[in-house]
């Protein structure tokens, strides 16, 4: 299994302190948000490769990050080569970057790089195993929430029905997560889904293409989950970590 982490976006609800660093590596607890989220994907026996996927303003302090790291687990960082969020890629459009640029042949867990959470991907892989097939991880949220994220709606045995980003009147109770896991069959659809012309930005716009195509499994996760995308959400985690510390 390899593992994605998605770093390529220029976080301008950030500024300025994105403006010259990448909001990935912003400290939270006193540590860089992706040391977070690595540690939970080394915890995985099956991932042997992690490719981290930036662009080119931040290149240079993701490879400073990684050899520092020196992870027990091989991350290898690419650059994208986009300048500006104006001609950025898109979540889609560089998890399809990675696969080409890496030859990915394999079962592929894919993770924003500014996602915290506090749940186990080891029940999430469990999870997509027992299903064999693609999953998302998502959680249960009260409806005015929904309205401003991805929704999921699901039959008895959590495979997904719908999928809207932020509807006006959700019709799911589960708002999805940027954690997920595909297995190897999946990996060229990512080019068919960018040669067909679809939006390449949110990674969850993926997710509503294909199951459509594939069976995909919803996991509902115990725990906590932020997106760190404004400044509010990133002194609340850092409020709670420092705490917890």
């Amino acid at each position: 299994m390899k593992c994605i982490l998605l770093c390529a976006g220029y976080a301008t609800r950030l500024f300025p302190l994105t403006e010259n660093f990448p909001k990935a590596l912003l400290e939270v607890g006193g540590r860089p948000l992706l040391d977070y989220i690595v540690d939970e994907v080394n915890s995985l026996d099956e991932v042997d490769q992690i490719y981290l996927v930036t662009n080119d303003k931040y290149t240079p302090h993701f490879e400073k990050w990684a050899q520092e790291k020196n992870n027990v687990k091989p991350i290898t960082v690419f650059n994208d080569k986009t300048t500006t969020n104006d001609n950025r890629l898109g979540a889609i459009g560089d998890i399809e970057f990675t696969i080409k640029n890496a030859n990915i042949d394999d079962d592929t867990l894919i993770i924003a790089g500014d996602n915290l959470f506090t749940f186990k991907l080891r029940d999430f892989v469990d999870f997509q195993k027992a299903n064999n097939s693609s999953a998302i991880c998502v959680k249960p949220e009260k409806y005015e929430t929904l309205k401003r994220l991805g929704v999921v709606e699901t039959d008895e045995n959590m495979k997904i029905v719908g999928f809207e980003e932020k509807p006006a009147e959700p019709k799911g109770k589960y708002a999805a997560s940027a954690v997920y896991l595909y297995p190897r069959e999946v990996m060229p659809i990512f080019e068919q889904y960018i040669k067909e012309g679809n939006n390449a930005d949110a990674p969850g716009n993926f997710v509503a293409y294909l199951y459509t195509h594939k069976p995909v499994y919803a996991y509902a996760f115990d725990g906590i989950w932020y997106d760190v995308g404004t400044h509010e959400a990133l002194a609340e985690v850092n409020e709670l970590y420092n705490k917890n510390k």
